[in-house]
């Protein structure tokens, strides 16, 4: 079989898996159903400020797979559920960014920039046609070059990287991550330290369990979905509560004005398509890298469009901060961009760049049969590759998630603006509840619940000390599979202590990550 023998294999598996229903006799597969159903919750959810897609991601995960269980058949239907979450939050923040000046996800903050300026003229629905055709159109770029991309990165990996680089690869990128989205090099570090440490806890290859003081309860070690949940949500939960208690109950936001008409105009779309580009270039290359994220892609995109337009700005034209739609296009394709392209390093080298593919990653560990990495893109000579087929299908929902987007989207991301008038004393016990009811699907022990609540302590602590929870999470991940890559790499060396150093490629590779932290070091931190 070959590469397109694959690729046809992968697409009709999205179509012909286990069938929900049947229309006029024919089959509708669940698949299809949970693609919808997830990109109609992830723009709930991203058009609701206080929630955000990972956060939706972590809840689903254990209660679908209680529901589909662990088989094969369950991979694409609760994967294409997380990737319709992912997708349908990126396009959903925009929605109370412009309406309500309040950013549904940390990205749309640059949203709220010109988006609310244009809705306080009455041009709201304009504003909202612009921030959708931007989000689809970098969303769409950025799948395509994942398509062409991760197979392209994987095969350079599998032929030219042996352990010992596949190793240094690891420490590489926990470095860069440590240091990038840390708070600052040293949080970034502790921060990334902890979540190895927690990770080493009763796993590695020895016949006894390690660092658990003699405690049972720890001698499995702690349950991955209930560290990173914890971590990630309970620990946000918890900071929120408390700013909530300080700052007391506030008021729901009023919508600005808006009419009835504002449509976008063949010349508007003409202006606005060389910031879509540039924005979708710059979104696509910042996801691509792992650890960066969406914000930092929106904040560029933004300030490129920017000096863009300054130069070539009439008098009658609005500056930007004052209602301009190019700010908005600029925004929202970059930020965008990155959901395609933060797929590239997790289904190339199995590593991953922000908290939505980390619940991705999750997904397929816990359902198994798919091993994110380069040989997930190997084709051999003798048989089928079964993983290459699920990544087909993965890049098949991901299209079809776009096509929701071009069609339904824009109406559907109009009509949940009122998400944003939910009250937080409100919201916040009800993501604490399903939280807990989701953990508890997934371990059914109270011991789990505790772990969690302990999690959430730590997660507090690292928010309130000004310390991102990221690099614990992606540290804790991956440290299983760099002390296995690790130790495979030292026995296929001989026992040669010093295997990092005496690889040329790996060797690099330990250099760029002393130079990451030397160079994050001289940046004055937040």
């Amino acid at each position: 079989m070959g590469i397109w023998d694959h690729a046809v294999m992968g697409f009709m598996s999205v179509f012909s898996g286990p069938e929900a229903f049947s229309i006029l006799g024919v089959g509708i597969s669940i698949t299809l159903i949970m693609i919808l159903t997830g990109f109609l919750m992830g723009i709930t959810v991203g058009a609701t400020p206080g929630l955000a897609g990972p956060m939706a991601m972590a809840i689903a995960l254990p209660i679908l797979i209680s529901i589909f269980g662990f088989s094969q058949d369950a991979f694409l239907p609760v994967m294409g559920f997380l990737i319709g979450i992912m997708k349908g939050a990126t396009l959903g923040g925009s929605v109370p960014a412009i309406l309500f000046n309040t950013p549904g996800t940390p990205d749309a903050y640059m949203t709220t920039l010109d988006g609310y300026p244009m809705a306080q003229k009455g041009q709201a629905k304009k504003a909202l046609k612009v921030a959708h055709l931007s989000s689809v159109s970098g969303d769409t770029f950025s799948d395509v070059v994942l398509v062409l991309c991760a197979p392209f990165l994987a095969v350079l990996v599998e032929s030219y990287l042996d352990l010992p680089e596949k190793a240094a690869l690891l420490i590489l990128s926990l470095a860069f991550i440590a240091a990038v989205i840390g708070g600052s090099v040293g949080k970034g570090l502790i921060s990334m330290g902890l979540g190895l440490l927690a990770a080493m806890i009763a796993t590695g290859e020895d016949f006894y369990p390690r660092l658990t003081m003699g405690s049972p309860a720890l001698a499995e070690g702690f349950p991955i979905a209930t560290a990173i949940l914890g971590v990630l949500i309970l620990g946000e939960v918890f900071k929120s509560i408390e700013d909530m208690i300080r700052s007391g109950i506030q008021s729901a936001p009023r919508p600005a004005a808006t009419v009835a008409g504002d449509r976008l105009s063949f010349a508007e779309i003409r202006r606005l398509a060389p910031h879509i580009a540039r924005s979708s270039v710059i979104g696509t290359i910042i996801g691509a890298l792992p650890g960066i994220g969406s914000t930092l892609a929106a904040t560029l995109g933004y300030a490129f469009a920017r000096a863009r337009y300054d130069n070539k700005r009439s008098a009658s034209d609005p500056r930007f901060g004052e209602g301009a739609p190019e700010g908005i296009a600029a925004t929202e394709a970059a930020n965008s961009a990155v959901s395609g392209a933060n797929l590239i390093p997790v289904l190339s080298l199995g590593i991953p760049g922000n908290a939505a593919a980390v619940f991705l990653i999750l997904g397929m560990e816990s359902i198994g049969g798919f091993n994110p990495g380069p040989a997930v893109f190997r084709v051999p000579s003798d048989g089928f590759n079964p993983e290459l087929i699920m990544a087909f299908g993965l890049f098949t929902a991901m299209f079809l998630t776009n096509g929701l987007n071009w069609t339904i989207g824009g109406v559907f991301m109009r009509a949940v603006g009122v998400m944003a008038r939910v009250p937080k004393e409100v919201l916040l016990p009800v993501v604490l509840l399903l939280t807990l009811t989701a953990i508890y699907v997934q371990e059914n022990t109270m011991a789990a619940m505790w772990i969690a609540v302990g999690f959430g302590v730590l997660g507090y602590i690292m928010r309130r000390v000004g310390m991102s929870p990221l690099p614990f999470v992606i540290a804790f991940i991956l440290g299983g599979k760099l002390e296995e890559t690790a130790r495979q790499a030292f026995a296929a060396t001989g026992g040669d202590a010093f295997f990092l150093f005496t690889h040329p490629i790996a060797a690099a590779f330990m250099v760029m990550s002393l130079a990451v932290i030397v160079f994050n070091l001289r940046k004055p931190s937040p």
